[in-house]
């Protein structure tokens, strides 16, 4: 009967239901939409057998408590002297090698592992078989495995794929395999092959090479603490035994779900916190349309109390109806959570783990009942309670015009109000915060120019030295080609492009140490293969010396080209120009310093230009081999596009090659603090035009409560002016008591937002009073409206009332 009786009350009122299920629909949809980004990539068990024992193990760096890539001897130590795992294995992947298969060369997902990898997952394939020993012996002839994806893609689910070849760089391999479909690590792997069967990229020797990473599973009943403690134990053995490279280095064990979210896991719930915020201000606001709601059902109240309601038996019915607006409000948020989540995607970095999953599952239904009930009673209750405390003398006497709800609504419709307007201005300083973060961000100075550079990234087919060198032709004539078209005014090439983080790894000047002195303990740069012309066409100045050219080629004696935090760094007042410098790029050859250039911030605004030694690609063809063509242009970027992918299949067909611009690269840098910017500037933005609105209803009510006596007082003389005045200060008083409250909530709050700031302090006083002055002013002109229309009121029909 309660029910059938909400329904009926709410379908009489379309205009109240429409705008409560309005209000209450945004809150509960951007919570359930943050929600579901959530659930899969937080909360979701990972898709492998038993997740929690599976764990990564990295190199710990003591002296400054990062942990990153293993070097393959390293591994190979973990591996044999550790007795916590039934499973280790270390593994590589590239997201842009050459694949080609029955459609032609394309770019593919490749991943090199090292035997007992699958074992680590305790997966299967659905089709055929996984490596044997012999192939994952060194020299051996090898075999790949593919992904579900990938088969059905490029094999249309054609069960005879298993036997056919996939050619990988210019060798091929059989495919033994398929993998099932949730299965693609590491990322979105299409296939996999054995490492020692990789004679391109043979297994690194140094224990300075820290090019791999590494998973593992824990025995049955060994816990990650006590894993832990083995490796620590392990990492001090290898410290005595190697302390040329092991010094300082231990062993990281995390679990693969902790190691995968690393710091997105902050932002997520931080988002979630900020759009639970928004939430709250909307069961705020509801509660006072209920209040309004309830003023002109005083009469109403009193009848049923009258003929024998109780005060609870009133309660249930009001609360009856706020469940069935929250239900409602559920459906309609529901409904905006599904195109919502989709825009969260779009919009979160592409490095999100697992963001690709984001659905609305059975946990993201419930809660969503979960969040629609509890707002139900958050904004139910006190309107119930209230609407339940009549005077019947009083009311049954008055009109429901007149009617008051009791003596205390009005104070809790201006206690919602304040504070709506106080959870507001902590997500007001977050977002004013982040944006002034941002926009800083976006005003470093990077060191080279990205406008107008059309990027085309090529991998060159290549299994061993002498084809890599030959590769390496493909770029030369490419590179002299495009130098000619009109329109270019220069062109390069780089193998890890401004952006794009390239190896990096210990140098020596003058002289190379005995091997055993070679480790992690000698400084460190990041290593950077180009083309001659990259320093031209990205604007990078050249300091000193001179550029590279044609002449520099693999016959050729090697040369490199510094940059000036190296030369600050290790060649502090000297001319770098005719030292040698050596490093474990691709070989430990003498390479002659021939030039200073500018620094650049090679891995984003955010960090600080880092040593880098540029070499020539000539020289270097294992990394050569894979470049992004950059060539700037006079007008739009894009519009060479296909020319240049033209030229680049006349001179060889079968070199995958995509398109990007520099700009459109670089953006992804800074992907997670616009994600985070964006999304806290949204939720602020409802959260002040929900509190407004707050403000807006609660001045409109008092207009309507006291309209006789601003009339007498019009009648008396008062002058419009003051009339607007003395409205307006009723809503300046609340909004200055939401600011104080909200300031010192912000205060609080915004310390979380500290990892997450560039160049700009929690306590920023210029974002405090930013905040200040945009809600001040908001709050005028939310008050200013029903202010004004208190002086239209007309003193005679106010005063007939009486």
């Amino acid at each position: 009967m309660d029910l059938r009786f909400a329904l009926r009350s709410l379908r009489r009122n379309p205009g109240f239901t429409m705008l409560a299920v309005l209000v209450m629909g945004l809150g509960i949809g951007a919570n359930t939409a943050m929600f579901s980004v959530v659930n899969s990539v937080l909360l979701k068990p990972l898709d492998y057998r038993d997740p929690g024992r599976i764990v990564t193990l990295s190199s710990l760096w003591k002296t400054t408590g990062s942990h990153g890539q293993v070097s393959a001897p390293d591994f190979h130590d973990w591996h044999d002297q550790s007795t916590a795992f039934s499973a280790m294995a270390y593994y590589y992947g590239d997201s842009q090698s050459a694949v080609q298969a029955r459609s032609g060369a394309e770019y593919g997902s490749v991943a090199v592992v090292a035997p007992e990898f699958f074992r680590v997952f305790e997966v299967e394939p659905v089709m055929g078989r996984l490596f044997t020993h012999d192939e994952e012996l060194p020299g051996s002839a090898g075999a790949v495995v593919i992904g579900y994806g990938y088969w059905q893609s490029h094999f249309g689910g054609d069960r005879n794929a298993i036997g056919q070849t996939l050619r990988l760089g210019d060798k091929e391999f059989p495919i033994v395999g398929v993998m099932p479909p949730r299965f693609h690590f590491p990322e979105k792997t299409d296939v996999w092959f054995p490492a020692n069967a990789n004679t391109a990229f043979p297994e690194t020797t140094s224990r300075s090479a820290h090019n791999y990473r590494v998973v593992a599973r824990l025995e049955p009943g060994v816990t990650v603490e006590q894993a832990r403690a083995q490796m620590s134990a392990i990492g001090l053995r290898l410290e005595q035994q190697y302390p040329p490279s092991n010094k300082n280095k231990g062993v990281f064990v995390n679990g693969m779900r902790d190691e995968m979210v690393g710091d997105v896991r902050m932002t997520l719930y931080l988002l979630l916190g900020a759009v639970g915020l928004v939430l709250l201000i909307a069961c705020a606001n509801m509660a006072n349309l209920l209040l309004a709601k309830a003023t002109s059902r005083t009469r109403e109240m009193a009848i049923r109390a009258a003929v024998g309601a109780s005060r609870g038996r009133i309660v249930r019915q009001l609360i009856t109806e706020s469940a069935v607006l929250a239900v409602a409000s559920g459906m309609a948020g529901l409904l905006l959570a599904i195109w919502g989540s989709s825009v969260l995607v779009t919009l979160a970095p592409k490095n999100v783990p697992r963001l690709a999953e984001t659905s609305i599952d059975g946990w993201v239904l419930a809660f969503t009942f979960g969040v629609s009930v509890v707002a139900s009673l958050l904004f139910g209750m006190a309107p119930a309670i209230h609407a339940s405390k009549v005077d019947l003398n009083d009311s049954l006497k008055l009109g429901a015009a007149r009617a008051v709800v009791g003596g205390g609504a009005g104070r809790i419709r201006s206690a919602l109000v304040v504070a709506e307007i106080a959870l507001s201005v902590v997500l007001l300083a977050g977002a004013g915060l982040l944006i002034k973060s941002f926009v800083a961000l976006n005003s470093v100075a990077l060191g080279f120019r990205p406008e107008n550079v059309l990027m085309m990234r090529a991998a060159v087919p290549a299994s061993d030295p002498p084809s890599a060198r030959r590769g390496t032709r493909f770029y030369r004539d490419l590179l002299a080609a495009v130098a000619t078209m009109p329109g270019v005014s220069a062109v390069g090439a780089e193998h890890s492009p401004p952006g794009r983080s390239g190896s990096n790894g210990s140098y020596w000047i003058d002289r190379l140490p005995d091997r055993s002195a070679i480790g992690v303990s000698a400084p460190q740069a990041v290593f950077s293969v180009v083309a001659p012309g990259t320093f031209a066409t990205l604007g990078i100045p050249l300091k000193t010396g001179r550029d590279f050219n044609n002449g520099d080629t693999y016959e050729a004696p090697f040369t490199v080209i510094i940059n000036e935090a190296l030369a600050r760094k290790s060649f502090a007042g000297q001319d770098p120009i005719g030292h040698v410098l050596f490093c474990g790029l691709d070989s430990l050859n003498p390479m002659k310093i021939v030039g200073v250039v500018g620094d650049i911030r090679q891995d984003g605004p955010s960090r600080a230009p880092a040593p880098e030694m540029f070499m020539p690609y000539e020289q270097h063809p294992y990394h050569g081999t894979t470049m992004s063509v950059m060539v700037r242009t006079a007008s739009e970027p894009t519009a060479f596009a296909e020319t240049l992918r033209r030229k680049a299949r006349e001179i060889s067909p079968d070199v995958p090659v995509k398109f990007t611009t520099l700009e459109v690269s670089l953006w992804e840098n800074v992907a997670a603090p616009r994600f985070r910017t964006v999304l806290f500037g949204i939720f602020a933005a409802l959260a002040v035009g929900l509190a407004m609105a707050g403000v807006y209803g609660v001045t409109a009510y008092v207009v309507g409560q006291r309209a006789n006596e601003i009339g007498l007082r019009m009648a008396l003389g008062a002058s419009q002016s003051s009339v607007i005045w003395m409205v307006l200060r009723q809503g300046l008083a609340l909004a200055g008591i939401g600011l104080a409250l909200g300031l010192a909530g912000a205060a609080a709050a915004t310390r979380l937002l500290t990892q997450m700031l560039f160049e700009v302090k929690p306590g920023d006083p210029i974002t405090y009073a930013a905040v200040i002055g945009l809600l001040a002013l908001v709050a005028m002109a939310a008050s200013y409206v029903p202010a004004r229309r208190a002086t239209k009121v007309d003193p005679l029909a106010a005063l007939r009332q009486d």
